[in-house]
């Protein structure tokens, strides 16, 4: 995961991104929010690998597992 994604301020706000890209992992989560199949965000971003995309969501988990979650209502 950590050759793909990265975290600098001078790209994209300090958001994480795909290594080489100004592709931010939220977009990447949001298509697959969106149903996106693996395949289809190759096609949309043909830049990218099904690695980085795999990276990407591999990311997504670590961060939320390392996030303290506060119940609402």
């Amino acid at each position: 995961m950590a050759e793909y994604i990265v975290v600098d301020r001078a790209v994209c706000s300090g958001k994480p991104t795909i290594r080489g890209t100004r592709i931010m992992v939220r977009n990447i989560l949001g298509l697959v929010a969106g149903r996106y199949t693996a395949d289809r965000i190759l096609e949309t971003y043909p830049e990218l690998n099904a690695d980085m995309v795999g990276a990407a969501l591999e990311y997504a988990v670590i961060v939320i597992d390392e996030e303290q979650v506060i119940a609402r209502g």
